[in-house]
């Protein structure tokens, strides 16, 4: 008989320890296994590879998973009371409308001598300034109010992966 044709029944045999095996293929296969040798031997080393699955059990300790969710509630706590309060984040961010307009404000007097040195117009200084200083800066500023909003988010993504 053909290698295929051995493992087609090899598959079979699995599908049937498993319990998903439909009756007429299940009729089939034991009419295969009266006749073929290397087939039953294979069944025969399954049956014992199942068998010896039973020695792997072991006994947990019952307090383990209790233990476990104290620990991962502990750690959660500790996870939150790192994150900065609310009057942390309003701090921070007057201190950064505070330093985007000083710098803007500073940049746009010294629009003359930064057009003198690159030997330019004062509108495309200060056009450059604005695209490469002004521009990024308020955009980070805004990024600064939804920080606490986005650390929470991750914070409940990971506490369902847990």
């Amino acid at each position: 008989m053909n290698i295929d044709h051995h493992e087609s029944f090899q598959h079979m045999i699995e599908e049937s320890l498993a319990g998903v095996i439909s009756a007429e293929r299940k009729q089939s296969l034991r009419e295969h296994l009266d006749t073929c040798a290397p087939c039953q031997e294979y069944l025969s080393a399954s049956n014992r590879v199942i068998a010896s699955l039973g020695g792997f059990s072991f006994e947990v300790d019952p307090t383990l998973n209790a233990r476990v969710f104290v620990s991962l509630r502990l750690r959660g706590q500790q996870v939150q009371a790192a994150q900065p309060s609310r009057r942390r984040w309003v701090l921070i961010s007057l201190a950064a409308v505070v330093l985007t307009l000083g710098g803007s404000f500073v940049d746009l007097q010294f629009g003359d001598l930064i057009a003198s040195a690159f030997d330019i117009q004062r509108a495309q200084a200060q056009l450059g300034l604005l695209a490469f200083w002004i521009v990024p800066s308020l955009c980070v500023l805004l990024l600064f109010p939804l920080l606490p909003l986005l650390s929470k988010a991750g914070t409940r993504r990971e506490e369902r992966t847990i």
